[in-house]
């Protein structure tokens, strides 16, 4: 670091032009970039993805998208097979109404069991097609445009008086999202208003600009690098809102930390550019190692084989290879040329200057915590972590797939539909069909389909919107819903049960084939990263037992937070109160994986803060308890400074309206205010303090193989003795 400062230093002029340069090609290239992202969503290469494209691409409907179910419930003295010509012309001006949209019925497939077990109540199919505002098919459950009203005016008419008409299906039955939130640009203001407010409180002068500067220096560099990347990859949207507010948070941090350890050197004395050189030694390496952390965790989504993913781990890559790159060479050239003048502060009395007052010792608040939870380690450590390990074994429950009907909406015409259903004996996963696209004559593979365990029921009307260009599509119904483990196991006989050339989409499949992919071998892939995370904490450390905590404490606030993500999205716990939204029983299958890939770098930041301020007074004092106490107290303020800005950022991210991406941003802002209470200001401390001298000790055999000095074990006064006095 003492290099690096060195030369920046020497070259102010160059980095500040430099600087400058690229805040305005970053400007110029920001909009273009944007123009340039994807809105697609693609998996390519999974077999119910490219089976979904392929259906739609033959009849602009169907594939991945959910149909609507129409209900209708004859009076009494009728049947469906005597009124099979009114359902008829009922099913007609549904296709009259919505011309892109592929419809079956029973008077069009002539099936029985579409109709239960009264005679009386029948149902079909409606795949839209383009919806009625104009979005194409597919999109997230419950941020589909609700047909249900068009379905039930064209059919009313022309249906025996006394019919009832309900429409159901998984997107009439789920929590509809409000169309309303706020923009992107609306979401980055919130995000840097909270960071200066919260920079003000900590610095108490116009010093507190200097961090937002960085990270909007930070972002606009970052555009730079994605509209690159653009002319060689996909970069989807979703870069767009993640990566200005993950900036912010990342670039925020690091130059908090480096700020803050400069105004503590100035309050020893130190003075230009040795305060910054000294700032720099200190706090530098903890910025670097938290930044090979932050990627280090996010190249859990770069290797994966989902481009949307992928694109969300580039982004976050760039923004925390950039945000280290800025902070480690703009920002000690800023604190040079005008840090003093900006940490100006009114002189006390006699004019003796108190700026850096505050900066001399650790913080009052933050070392008597501190020396509480070393003196009652074993009791801290029993609670927090009992909390946590509470928290993961509810993770052990959290469901990836497709929500059930038993945890959508309990009112309105969907859940009457599906009520009248279930009266008529008609199996719930009629409204969970699934596509199959056979080339050729569709016989043989209905049959086959037809006699799969679970199958229902095979619909495959010979009609225009059923065949096209030498194929048909057909809509297979299983008698259990996709959302269950029986459902899932239907879909996985019925493809091992198709010929080669058969293609087997629908929602759940794809569903299916996203877990498969990504989540295979997550197991392995964890592995790996924890080893590289391992090996750089031992060589940042000098320490084999510091890093594996680390590790472990990771694993157990990534576990705590998709526990906790459990009860609030999957169980509802709060949802319908704070929110107003009803929980589905379901959490999006790509949230967990998100989650860890952003929260397992960004909560190391918190990790290295804290362990190398604690390693660096080890060193100077020998004693476990005093490092314990010193490093809380002089990082505490910052962590949690830190913490809450991100907080506010991924809680702004969680206004948007999409349900996918509100799970996602709650999840990180859950997860930082665990990972910064609980984890960090609790266990970390309590951990350290119970392990003692053991913490520091790095053999000679591992220090030559990771290429630094080995730290021998010390003897060291007891630790609850140790412990000193709050300082002002």
């Amino acid at each position: 670091m003492e290099r690096i400062s060195a030369f920046v230093l020497g070259r102010k002029g160059l980095v500040t032009l430099l600087a400058a340069l690229a805040f305005l090609i970053g400007m110029g290239a920001t909009p273009i970039a944007i123009q340039r992202l994807s809105e697609e969503y693609s998996h390519a290469g999974m077999p119910a993805f490219d089976a979904n494209q392929e259906i739609v691409r033959l009849y602009g409907n169907g594939g991945y998208q959910r149909p609507f179910v129409p209900v209708v419930v004859l009076p009494e003295g009728t049947t469906a097979a005597n009124q099979r010509a009114a359902l008829g012309r009922a099913y007609e001006a549904v296709s009259a109404a919505m011309p892109q949209a592929r419809v079956v019925s029973y008077a069009s497939a002539g099936d029985a069991k579409l109709v239960g077990s009264d005679g009386r109540t029948t149902f079909g199919l409606v795949y839209p097609g383009t919806y009625s505002d104009g979005s194409p098919p597919g999109g997230g459950l419950g941020e589909t445009p609700d047909e249900g009203p068009v379905i039930r005016a064209a059919m009313s008419p022309h249906l025996p008086p006394g019919s009832q008409v309900e429409v159901t299906g998984l997107d009439a039955l789920a929590p509809s999202v409000d169309a309303g939130g706020v923009d992107v640009p609306t979401k980055i203001g919130i995000g840097v208003l909270a960071a200066v407010i919260v920079l003000l409180l900590v610095f108490r002068s116009a010093l507190a600009l200097v961090p937002v500067l960085i990270s909007v220096l930070a972002v606009f560099v970052s555009f730079i690098a994605i509209l690159l990347l653009t002319f060689v990859m996909t970069v989807h949207d979703v870069a767009l809102t993640t990566m200005p507010l993950l900036g912010l948070g990342i670039a925020v941090d690091y130059s908090l930390l480096i700020v803050a350890r400069w105004r503590e050197e100035q309050a020893n004395g130190h003075r230009g550019d040795e305060a910054v050189h000294r700032a720099m030694a200190g706090a530098g390496r903890a910025v670097l190692f938290s930044g090979v952390a932050v990627a280090i965790g996010l190249v859990t989504m770069v290797v994966l084989p989902v481009p949307f993913l992928r694109s969300l781990g580039v982004a976050g890559m760039i923004i925390a290879a950039v945000s280290v790159l800025v902070t480690l060479t703009v920002l000690p050239v800023l604190l040079a040329r005008t840090g003093q003048r900006l940490d100006r502060k009114r002189s006390g009395s006699a004019g003796a200057d108190v700026r850096f007052a505050r900066e001399a010792r650790a913080g009052r608040a933050w070392s008597a915590w501190a020396q509480v939870v070393v003196r009652r380690r074993w009791p801290a450590a029993i609670v927090a972590g009992g909390l946590l390990a509470a928290l993961c074994y509810t993770a052990l429950g959290v469901n990836l797939g497709l929500p059930e009907s038993t945890h959508l909406r309990t009112s309105g015409s969907g859940y009457a539909g599906l009520t009248a259903l279930r009266q008529a004996g008609v199996p719930t996963g009629a409204i969970t069909p699934f596509d199959v696209l056979v080339k050729g004559d569709p016989a043989t593979a209905t049959a086959m389909i037809a006699g799969v365990e679970g199958v229902s029921a095979v619909l495959s009307p010979d009609q225009p919107g059923w065949r096209r260009d030498g194929t048909a599509v057909l809509a297979v119904l299983p008698s259990a819903e996709n959302g269950t483990d029986a459902g899932e196991a239907t879909i996985a006989r019925v493809r091992a049960a198709v010929p080669d050339g058969v293609l087997v989409g629908g929602n759940a499949a794809q569903s299916m084939d996203f877990r498969e992919h990504t989540y295979g071998a997550f197991p392995w892939m964890f592995a790996m990263i924890a080893l590289v995370t391992f090996v750089m904490l031992a060589r940042a450390f000098r320490s084999l037992l510091l890093p594996l905590k680390a590790v472990l404490l990771n694993l157990l606030s990534l576990g705590a937070v998709i526990g906790a993500m459990v009860l609030i999205w999957q169980y509802g716990w709060g949802t319908r109160e704070i929110l107003d939204i009803q929980p589905t029983g379901a959490i999006g299958e790509f949230v967990p994986l998100t989650i860890f890939a952003f929260l397992y770098g960004l909560s190391m930041d918190y990790e290295v803060f804290l362990l190398a301020r604690m390693r660096e007074e080890y060193d100077k004092s020998g004693n476990t308890a005093q490092a314990v106490v010193e490093g809380v107290g002089r990082t505490g303020r910052l962590v949690t400074s830190a913490a809450l800005i991100l907080f506010i950022s991924f809680a702004v991210l969680a206004m948007t309206p999409e349900l996918d991406v509100k799970v996602f941003a709650s999840g990180l802002a859950l997860g930082i205010a665990l990972d910064a209470t609980l984890i960090r200001a609790v266990l970390v401390p309590a951990a350290v303090a119970m392990m003692g001298r053991w913490n520091w000790w790095l053999p000679g055999w591992a220090a030559r193989v990771l290429f630094v000095r080995p730290s021998p074990l010390r003897h060291e006064d007891r630790v609850a003795p140790a412990v000193p006095e709050p300082v002002g």
